[in-house]
């Protein structure tokens, strides 16, 4: 969103915005903080966007101040308020994937993620931990997205009776709902790009390697990444910039900045955001992905598709991702062992774990089935502790190369035979109606080739269906972020233009803010 789309005492003040008026003089990281503290406050006992809130937020931000007034600001991120999803590994807080089985597992003080000591170099404060799918949504076959034992269920706040989506659903909402300018979530499979789409937002999935994942609770070393939720395609970049580095202990993190060299990685993210990207690009558009779309909204596929052509885009319509239904049984094969192993690993590196495998997750929620299976079972922990969980097992082995093999075909054979920057597609349906009886009703999305083959997507919101956002996904190669950052900002800048105020916002974002701060985060 450019910042003169963010309006006096808006919560919608961008990170750019904020950062001039803190650098004038005119506004302190202390006032932003207290700003998007009492937000929380007000607006999350409906939304249940945010799990825990920091208790030492406050102190961050006026450390923050002192280091702006001694010598500057340290990053595009000084001072600037951020929720961190609750899968990932904060000092002084919980990490609780949502779960009670993880209350005190790390400890009486906890330790920070490899990317929370990123944010915190950089002078970004955290102001709290955001709800998720409990388990990163990889514990029933019919569970409800946003739905954790400890956060409760989070409100999608273009209408509360919606669905977020999941995994990272308190980081989307929060986003939308103007409790931070920016958030991390987390995924394996449209974790990211999804809640984007449902709560309007924009969220970046990295390619896998190009972002840290040591303290972060795993799913799959094949597929998890961390990456950043916003609400322009510009903060999401500025919060890439600082998440993207080598980590020694996450070995396919230091690989890939290795070899990321080779592809010019930048520094700074925000220097991709190109508003003249478009003209000439090369996209292929992929229908079969929302086949099962409503006519509503697939008339958002055809508008974005216009938009492209307007923007001197020279449109493929359509594009063939060949075997796209295949990728998902060996996917979810692969998973189940991938998630044994991994958790077993994590779990016994916890310092105050009291339960050091999956097969003691299962005994806790059993235990207690009256709190934390209330709304639905844990079948898919019971197929995972029926596999051998070795990463050595030879049928492990053949699901993942079969996996990644369909995937990466699957996306590889558009852009190489019509030589694409990028791949674009509906990111995911409309928010359904929230039902514990049923669990989602996901009618379609097309986060799968990407997150299977560890190649990067980004997801920003185009168009409204019945008043809930409907997301775009520009989908490349392996480190391919920054020209898909540059396509997306174009696009973005061109669809925002042509919306204007007519766009809907969440209830939630439109509540105004505070009368003493009126004004104050005005760009």
């Amino acid at each position: 969103m450019p910042d003169s789309c963010a309006t006096p005492g808006s919560p919608a003040a961008s990170v750019g915005g904020l950062q001039r008026a803190m650098s004038a003089g005119t506004l302190t990281s202390a006032e932003v903080t207290a700003f998007y503290l009492e937000r929380i406050h007000r607006l999350n006992p409906a939304l249940h966007a945010v799990i825990t809130v920091d208790a030492g937020a406050g102190e961050q931000a006026r450390a923050s101040d002192a280091v702006r007034a001694e010598r500057g600001p340290r990053s595009l991120l000084e001072g600037i308020p951020i929720l961190v999803k609750d899968n990932i590994e904060v000092a002084g807080m919980p990490t609780t994937a949502g779960s009670p089985a993880l209350l005190g597992a790390h400890g009486p003080q906890g330790r920070d993620a490899f990317i929370v000591s990123r944010l915190r170099q950089a002078g970004a404060v955290i102001v709290g931990k955001a709800n998720l799918s409990e388990w990163s949504n990889f514990r029933s076959t019919r569970g409800t997205s946003g739905w954790s034992t400890l956060g409760g269920q989070t409100a999608n706040p273009f209408a509360l009776e919606r669905n977020p989506s999941g995994s990272s659903s308190g980081s989307a909402a929060g986003i939308a709902a103007g409790l931070a300018p920016v958030a991390v979530g987390t995924e394996t499979d449209g974790s990211i790009v999804c809640p984007a789409s449902a709560c309007g937002v924009v969220g970046i999935k990295p390619t896998v390697g190009l972002v840290s994942r040591s303290g972060i609770v795993p799913i799959s070393a094949a597929q998890d990444t961390a990456g950043p939720m916003a609400r322009s395609v510009t903060d999401a970049a500025a919060l890439l910039s600082i998440l993207a580095a080598a980590d020694p202990d996450d070995p396919a993190a230091s690989a890939a900045h290795t070899l990321g060299r080779t592809f010019s990685s930048p520094a700074d993210y925000t220097g991709c955001c190109d508003p003249g990207a478009l003209h000439g690009a090369r996209v292929g558009i992929w229908r079969a992905g929302s086949a099962a779309a409503s006519a509503a909204t697939a008339a958002v596929l055809d508008q974005a598709v216009a938009r492209l052509r307007d923007l001197g885009a020279v449109v493929i319509d359509p594009v063939e991702l060949p075997d796209t239904g295949k990728i998902g049984v060996p996917e979810c094969g692969a998973l189940l062992h991938e998630f044994k192993h991994g958790i077993g690993a994590y779990l016994a590196g916890l310092p105050g774990a009291r339960h050091r495998t999956l097969a003691d997750l299962i005994g806790f929620n059993a235990r207690n089935a009256g709190l934390v299976l209330a709304r639905f079972g844990q079948e898919v922990f019971e197929q995972a502790q029926a596999t051998p969980g070795g990463l050595a097992d030879p049928g492990y082995r053949e699901l993942r190369a079969a996996a990644a093999r369909l995937a990466r075909t699957a996306l590889d054979t558009p852009l190489v035979t019509h030589r694409l920057d990028a791949v674009v597609a509906l990111t995911a349906s409309p928010a359904w109606l929230t039902d514990y009886a049923l669990g989602d009703h996901d009618v379609f999305h097309t986060s799968g080739p990407a997150a299977v083959s560890g190649y990067p997507a980004v997801s920003l919101p185009f168009g409204y269906v019945w008043g809930l956002p409907v997301g775009i996904s520009f989908m490349g190669p392996r480190w391919s972020e920054p020209r898909l950052i540059a396509l997306a900002y174009a696009f973005e800048q061109a669809a925002g233009a042509a919306r204007g105020p007519s766009a809907p916002a969440p209830p939630h974002v439109s509540t105004g803010s505070p009368p003493q701060l009126a004004g104050i985060l005005a760009p």
